[in-house]
Order: C-alpha cells, then structure tokens, then sequence
C-alpha cells in the first residue's frame, strides 16, 4: 500500500492539500456529499480538484487509499473526458450555461450509472448562470439521486443563490504559494529567474503559470495589455475612447479575455499603488518596474487606490448583461490622468 503522501499525490492537484484530504476522509469514511460547491479564482485548480475528485469517486482500484489509481477503465476514461458517467456541462462558445442545459442536466443526474458507481456533473462558471436557471437545480439538490454527485465551480460565492450554497458543501480554494508554484515550474525545467518572475505574475493561479510556461503567447499576450494600459493612462478624452473602440472590437462578446485583460491590470495598478506608498519589495510586474515607478510618482496614492476600485467595478459589472464596449468607455475615463484634458 503506498503512503499517505503517495496517496495524497494520485489526485495531482496542486497547492490545496486541505481540500484534498477533506475530500479523501469523506470518501474513506463513506461520508460523500451529494453537491460540492468549489469556488477561486480563474486558473486556480478547481477543475483539476473537481476531475480529481470524479475519479476518486469512480476508481476501480481495490485499495481505497489508492483512489484515484489513474490506471483502472474509470480513471482513464475520466482523464479523456470519454467517460459516460461523468457530465462535463458547458454553454455555447464559452456563454453561461442556459436553462434548458440545466434541466437535461437535472435529467441526465438522475439516470442510474452506466458502469460506475456514482454518475458526476461538473458545472464550470457556475455564478455566471442566471439566477433562474442556477434555481433549477434546486429540485436536484433537495431530492438527490442515491447514484448522484453534483461539483459546481464558482469564482465568486457571493453570485451563488443562497438556497443552491446552503445544499452544497463548500470548498473554498485559495491562491497557491508563490514559492510552491515556482518550484513546480523549475520542476518542470523552467530557470529558477524565470520561475519566480511567473510565479509572481500569476497571483497564486497555478493553471495560468503553466499555461505561460507552456504557451509563449500567454506572457506575450499580458505584455501587450500592460503596453495598452500605459498608452490609455497616457492619452487624452478622445484617444481613450478610440483604444476603447479598437479593443471593444477585438473583445467582441468575449468576457473571459475581458476578465484576463482586467486581472493583468490589477496587478499592474497593485504595484504602482504599493510604490506610490513606499513599498521597495520587488513589484509582481517587475519586467515594468520603469512604468510602475513613473506612474507611481506622477498620479500618487489616491489615484492609484482609485484606478483599482474601477477595475474591480469593472471586473463585477461582468456578471451582468452589461455591454462591454461601454463598459470599456467608463472604466477608461475613469482612469486618472484626464485632469485638464
């Protein structure tokens, strides 16, 4: 029988060991919850939590303290995402999940197993669901199948109905270490300059730090967005509003690479708040320690403290049906530097 690290390990998830292990002692002791409710940030592992958990659940291995063995038909099935038993939902080019996928949900959890011995649905995003439609659950989760498992994924709890939170067993996942994730991206042949530069830049999302590791384009992408920040700050009334136009039509519908977009930004805005305040610790931007320094001494604490409140504004206003475009206009014009022009 492998050791408890070893077992720990077979879930491959990375940075939330309490989570981890209160989901194996519920498993061990026969105690699983019909809903799971796991919820962080973009990037921050609650999908691999959430597959992980699936094939634990499902694993054919005959030591339960091996599960998920990653070997047995489930567990491979799993990883492929070709398993019948386990419903990976999602909405139409990337769209919030509508209420018709719900109820086949809803219909589908309630069909016994074909081969295993829980049938599981994942639901990713699920805040960004219409109220609603998250209410169609409701039915599910009061009267649950003996057969069923529910795993809902959520970035902000708060955007969960209060009768859906209250059925379902939280599990709040929390930035990863930065040390943690730098020492798996050297781990992964990455030099150590290179990793702790990542693992600054990533705000504890494991997820993105491979996927910049993995992907030039990623760091190539958040470059261009601190470049366009710099040129925004910089630019008068008309010239925010036709960046605003530009960028607006390359977003088109699309909030994820919004929601990107504003997280870069934030962390931009971060750094010149923390030096504008005094802070000589090495900035997570530190490839624009340059930029933070000028803005920094040129706009002063309060506008840097205000820059990051309309960002964040902005970053919620995308639960809503707010168009983008003109979200992007008031977030722009509210950044400073207009005075006088």
């Amino acid at each position: 029988m492998a050791g408890a690290m070893d077992d720990k390990a077979n879930w491959r998830v990375i940075g939330h060991d309490w989570a981890v292990d209160f989901l194996r002692g519920g498993l061990l002791k026969g105690r699983s919850r019909h809903a799971y409710l796991i919820s962080g940030s973009a990037s921050l592992g609650k999908m691999t939590l959430a597959r992980s958990f699936a094939m634990a659940l499902n694993c054919q291995s005959e030591d339960p303290n091996a599960r998920p063995c990653w070997q047995c038909r489930a567990c491979k099935s799993i990883a492929n995402g070709a398993d019948p038993d386990l419903l990976l939902a999602a909405g139409e080019a990337g769209a919030p999940l509508k209420i018709d996928a719900i109820r086949q949900v809803t219909r589908m959890l309630a069909l016994k197993p074909y081969a295993a011995r829980f049938r599981v649905a994942i639901l990713p995003d699920f805040d960004q669901i219409a109220p609603l439609a998250q209410d169609a659950l409701l039915k599910t989760l009061e009267e649950p199948a003996p057969h069923a498992i529910l795993i809902l994924l959520a970035g902000h709890i708060e955007r969960v109905l209060p009768t859906i939170r209250s059925r379902a067993q939280h599990i709040p996942l929390r930035p990863v270490p930065a040390h943690l994730i730098a020492a798996q991206l050297a781990a992964r042949g990455c030099p150590a300059e290179r990793s702790d530069f990542i693992a600054r830049l990533s705000s504890g999302r494991i997820g993105w730090a491979f996927s910049a590791l993995e992907d030039d384009s990623v760091l190539a992408f958040r470059a261009e967005m601190i470049d366009l920040l710099c040129i925004i700050v910089a630019g008068r009334r008309l010239q925010r509003l036709k960046v605003a136009d530009e960028l607006g039509k390359r977003i088109g519908r699309d909030k994820a690479m919004l929601r990107r977009i504003l997280e870069y930004w934030t962390t931009f805005w971060r750094d010149v708040l923390l030096q504008s305040c005094g802070d000589r610790g090495t900035p997570c931007n530190s490839d624009r320690s340059a930029d933070i320094h000028a803005l920094a001494a040129q706009l002063g604490t309060p506008a840097a403290h205000a820059a990051i409140t309309a960002t964040r504004a902005t970053m919620s206003a995308l639960a809503t049906n707010a168009n983008l475009r003109l979200l992007l206009d008031a977030l722009f014009l509210d950044y400073p530097g207009l005075a006088g022009t």
